[in-house]
């Protein structure tokens, strides 16, 4: 094809076929390439520059400025039509000359007019269902493959489990945010335990059920202060900004330390935030927030609900200072109705004195069993449940170029609990550090390394020690950049009396995360 066909038909081809790429199977691509080849309808002849038409038509492109180069050689007959089109398509009035080449091209512009308005119908079908226009949708998956290694040597095999996630983001005034979370994964075993310290980061244990897995409403109130509200929310959603910069792989590693402070669980909350305005953004500010979540918010019955007494609450706030390079804060939880779900925590520092459904008689709590918030034991001797106070404090700081020097996050926790009985903890603390590196041997390759002890439990209601405070908790990871959408994540780890501090308590273990953004 000459070049003057080639920028003739190429962008009536293209106008046609882009916004319709999904639906392409629809349309006789084959059938374009003929028009432009001339072969469909061999009864029609080629424009040669001896016609009156092709003069004409050099004429008309010139007069209209609607093409790009005028004719040099021969052209189809659907390429002529293609360029009248183009040309008066949108004119008023034409002249005597352009009637006639109106007239003489009809039958291609027919054609060519009918498959446009064809294509604008399916474009329109298209369009109706997609997302609305202020709706963005990203996602991301992980492959999962790696084993851990227990001192009792139970487990030790190798397995490979995934985790997906779709988040979408709809604004309705340019300022506010609906978000949903999809997910779903089939972790299981060794990646999904908690009390061992094992649980990744990456984990989801849905049993490749999909599941709506977050979903709330953020909209600001004048410009310094944001309102979070939603059925399935975690109070460090509701922050002015995250309390750590460290990328764990082991999520007892996340927010500073997964304990008691920003330890959470997906409920219904609400919570603002207000964040001090400076005209420099690297300039120190302040910020304050504050986020109430419930465990009883799907609990209709008397003194449950999402204030009731009987309802697991928690009540998180915190006040931070700095900049985008580094920052300090501390946090304080007020959580009552025996609330406990943190990551970073041995078995006696986690256990609440509190109602349960899974027996039948308040010795059986003595014992440690298991807590259910939804339902109160049947019994004359329940137990009250705890009510606690804990105190976080984080610190980071990050580089102003990339090298040898690390991004670092230290993160303490504290906890004070009331109620609780005797032989459980009253008292428990924890600490981590986190090092992060950028561009590590390569562009857009880095590195992790994490150390810390988990929370245990330093006083004892009628005295005694926790077994396993001699605690200790690392990891290590170097992340490979495939491309700007896949990474790969070799890790190791290890945790030394991570639950109960029995000989057959430490683990280690190897894991390497494939991750898929898009």
């Amino acid at each position: 094809m000459k070049l003057f066909q080639q920028l003739l038909v190429a962008p009536a081809a293209l106008g046609l076929l882009a916004p319709v790429a999904a639906n392409a199977a629809e349309l006789n691509i084959n059938e374009v390439s003929d028009y432009a080849s001339g072969s469909e309808v061999q009864s029609f002849s080629d424009v040669y520059p001896t016609d009156w038409a092709f003069q004409a038509l050099t004429s008309l492109a010139e007069r209209h400025g609607c093409a790009v180069a005028t004719p040099s050689g021969s052209i189809t007959r659907f390429e002529a039509a293609t360029l009248v089109e183009k040309c008066l398509g949108n004119v008023a009035q034409a002249n005597e000359e352009e009637r006639r080449l109106i007239n003489e091209f009809a039958p291609e512009i027919a054609v060519i007019k009918g498959r446009i308005d064809g294509l604008e119908s399916r474009v329109g079908e298209f369009e109706a269902g997609q997302f609305s226009n202020t709706t963005t949708l990203t996602g991301k998956a992980a492959f999962i493959v790696g084993s851990v290694n227990a001192s009792d040597e139970t487990t030790g095999s190798t397995t490979m489990e995934y985790m997906y996630q779709m988040n979408m983001n709809t604004s309705f005034t340019g300022e506010d945010k609906l978000y949903t979370r999809i997910k779903s994964g089939n972790v299981a075993d060794h990646f999904e335990d908690k009390s061992n310290g094992t649980y990744l980061a990456a984990t989801n244990g849905n049993d490749d059920v999909v599941e709506i897995d977050k979903i709330w409403y953020q909209f600001p109130v004048g410009e310094q202060i944001q309102v979070w509200v939603g059925p399935r929310i975690e109070n460090y959603y509701m922050l002015a900004s995250a309390p750590s910069i460290y990328k764990p792989i082991q999520k007892q590693f996340s927010l500073g330390g997964n304990g008691p402070v920003y330890g959470s669980s997906t409920t219904a909350g609400f919570g603002a935030a207000w964040t001090q305005q400076v005209d420099d953004p690297s300039q120190g500010r302040l910020a304050f927030s504050a986020g109430y979540t419930s465990k009883g918010d799907q609990t209709s019955t008397d003194d449950n609900g999402m204030f009731g007494k009987d309802s697991a609450t928690a009540l998180l706030t915190k006040l931070e200072y700095g900049t985008p390079r580094w920052q300090v804060s501390i946090a304080a939880a007020f959580k009552e109705g025996a609330w406990q779900d943190e990551y970073f925590a041995t078995s006696d520092a986690l256990r609440r004195s509190g109602y349960t459904a899974s027996v039948a008689s308040a010795a059986s709590v003595a014992a440690g069993a298991a807590v259910d918030h939804s339902q109160s034991v049947a019994s004359a001797a329940a137990i009250e449940r705890t009510s606690e106070t804990a105190i976080g404090l984080r610190a980071y700081w990050k580089p102003e170029e990339t090298g040898i020097i690390p991004a670092v996050q230290f993160g303490y926790d504290s906890t004070s609990i009331e109620k609780q009985q005797t032989g459980y903890a009253t008292e428990a603390a924890g600490w981590m550090m986190g090092l992060n590196w950028k561009d590590v041997l390569a562009d857009g390759n880095s590195a992790g390394l994490a150390y810390g002890s988990r929370v245990h439990a330093t006083a004892i209601k009628g005295g005694g020690t926790d077994p396993a405070e001699d605690t200790l908790s690392w990891e290590a990871y170097y992340t490979f950049k495939v491309n700007d959408n896949v990474s790969v994540t070799p890790a190791l780890f290890g945790n030394d009396s991570p639950s109960d501090g029995s000989a057959d308590d430490n683990n280690n273990g190897v894991v390497v995360l494939t991750n898929f953004r898009f």
